[in-house]
């Protein structure tokens, strides 16, 4: 029942984890498109992964190490120990590059604007961290759908 229980929370915060972060890029899409709405659109994106995405992601790397854990099975096994590395990675890279980046962002998009050489910079490298976020995640889920030996290490 544990094992029900922790698979059912992990899916759960993999929907508010991932599901913003695949929305914004529409978003800011949308709002480049109306300049007076782009400040806003941003804040509203920030409050949404300050609140929501980077606490689940981080939960999401305790729930994957509780689900490995009451499985029984071991953290060393490789295709587990790298699932669990890349939620690390991502969960580093949304606090440590993106949050901040995302706030720079912002400031630049109420002034200079989102026409300035610098708002361009700062948003194409949001949408570097976020494509690099989006691939992590596709191998997350290869790695859980087809649990390869790696390294030649037996599992």
């Amino acid at each position: 029942m544990l094992d029900f229980l922790l698979y059912y929370i992990y899916l759960l915060l993999l929907i508010v984890a991932v599901g913003p972060n695949v929305t914004s890029a529409i978003w800011i899409q949308r709002a480049t498109a109306n300049r007076e709405a782009l400040p806003f659109t941003l804040q509203g994106i920030k409050v949404i992964n300050d609140r929501n995405v980077i606490p689940a992601t981080g939960l999401i790397l305790i729930t994957w190490i509780a689900m490995v854990i009451t499985s029984g099975q071991s953290l060393l096994i490789p295709w587990i120990l790298l699932v669990a590395v890349f939620w690390l990675v991502i969960f580093l890279l949304g606090l440590f590059i993106y949050t901040p980046r995302l706030r720079k962002q912002i400031t630049l998009a109420e002034n200079p604007g989102a026409d300035s050489d610098e708002y361009k910079t700062t948003a194409w490298q949001g949408t570097i961290v976020g494509i690099a976020i989006g691939v992590i995640v596709l191998l997350i889920l290869l790695l859980m759908v087809f649990q390869p030996a790696l390294w030649g290490l037996p599992e």
